[in-house]
């Protein structure tokens, strides 16, 4: 049996699965290890380059997941999946160095901590491999909000590459969110008692192949990851988050109804309507990107038919906004307030069925 798996959550790393796999034999020699890949199907074959791997080297395993992506959710996933007494868990796209991964074990052998920790910031580190000062600037003030959450004294717990005794982390696993990008801040934050941390060095290098994972949006999923461990029991995350795009779409919905009702001139009830579906059509945007970011539809078609099925789906709430606006307006209700309550009663259709039918599955 291997003593450590390594688990490398994936989305379009074909080219970068067989280099990673001889770095991590070279440094921990030919036996003793595992490497899972978790593959989120990947359009490019990533699964499939694993498996052809997999074949002549039975140290690797595949997992290729259907309907569900994110990177926390995947790497929870795979250190489920093995025996092994050690799991680690690092980016495939060779930004983490194998290296250090006898030293992370060695760390975690003596008992010295119970998860070891490579950090771009801890002395001996570096964090060259990120694109930009700006994006150096922005993971330096993620780390200082989630130290805030986790109540743990890190000099990098954004990090990404990280390795724990298995039984730890099966025994706080029902208590993960599974949400966003970083996996050790949801550990961190739900483990009970806390972990003993040690840090070591990483030289944070450039990705070999393809391209980054870390747009604009992971920004805003790092916040929903900060959400949920403060207030994700009370409020769930995704319909805060699709409640917080609702609010967005609000603001467009008065916006064009006061462009057309009350400066072009339009009758209330063209103007609602035509309101109605900027604001449907503005918040699928914007949904697809955000809230179901996990579930994200990428291409051009994928797209169309999500926002037709999106509009479909929230016709039924649409016409009863501007059914209830129009019939509140004409007896008397200010034109302001009889929107908003239009808005309301199609808020409540629209979260509960493009849920189920646009990102989700029947």
């Amino acid at each position: 049996m291997a003593g450590l798996a390594i688990v490398l959550p994936t989305l379009n790393e074909r080219e970068n699965i067989a280099p990673l796999v001889a770095r991590i034999e070279g440094a921990l020699g030919p036996d003793g290890w595992e490497v899972i890949v978790v593959d989120d199907n990947s359009p490019d074959g990533t699964a499939d380059a694993a498996r052809a791997l997999a074949v002549a080297d039975p140290r690797v395993r595949v997992i290729q997941r259907f309907g569900r992506r994110g990177l926390a959710s995947a790497a929870i996933e795979g250190m489920c999946a093995t025996a092994a007494p050690l799991v680690a868990v690092m980016d495939a796209d060779h930004q983490h160095d194998p290296a250090l991964l006898p030293a992370m074990r060695a760390a975690i052998e003596a008992g010295v901590c119970d998860i070891a920790v490579a950090s771009r910031f801890v002395e001996g580190g570096t964090a060259a491999g990120l694109s930009s000062e700006t994006r150096e600037k922005g993971s330096r003030l993620a780390n200082r909000l989630a130290r805030k959450v986790t109540g743990v004294e890190l000099t990098d717990p954004m990090s990404g590459y990280f390795m724990l005794r298995t039984d730890a982390l099966r025994s706080v696993a029902p208590r993960l969110s599974g949400i966003g990008f970083k996996i050790l801040l949801d550990l961190l934050a739900a483990a009970a008692p806390p972990l003993r941390v040690k840090e070591l060095p990483l030289q944070f290098a450039e990705r070999r192949s393809g391209e980054s994972k870390l747009d604009s949006a992971v920004a805003f999923e790092f916040l929903v990851g900060l959400y949920d461990r403060s207030f994700g029991r009370i409020v769930p995350s995704r319909f805060a988050l699709f409640g917080t795009v609702g609010a967005m779409g609000v603001a467009v919905h008065m916006a064009v109804l006061t462009l057309l009702f009350r400066i072009g001139g339009e009758g209330f009830a063209l103007a609602t309507v035509i309101a109605t579906f900027a604001a449907m059509t503005f918040n699928f945007w914007l949904n697809n990107r955000l809230t179901y970011r996990d579930q994200r539809l990428r291409t051009p078609g994928a797209i169309l038919k999500g926002w037709l099925g999106f509009c479909a789906t929230c016709s039924v709430g649409a016409l009863a906004n501007v059914a209830t606006a129009t019939l509140l307006q004409a007896r008397g209700l200010h034109w302001v307030l009889a929107a908003l309550a239009g808005i309301v009663i199609g808020s409540v259709w629209n979260y509960a069925l493009s849920s189920r039918v646009v990102w989700g599955r029947f």
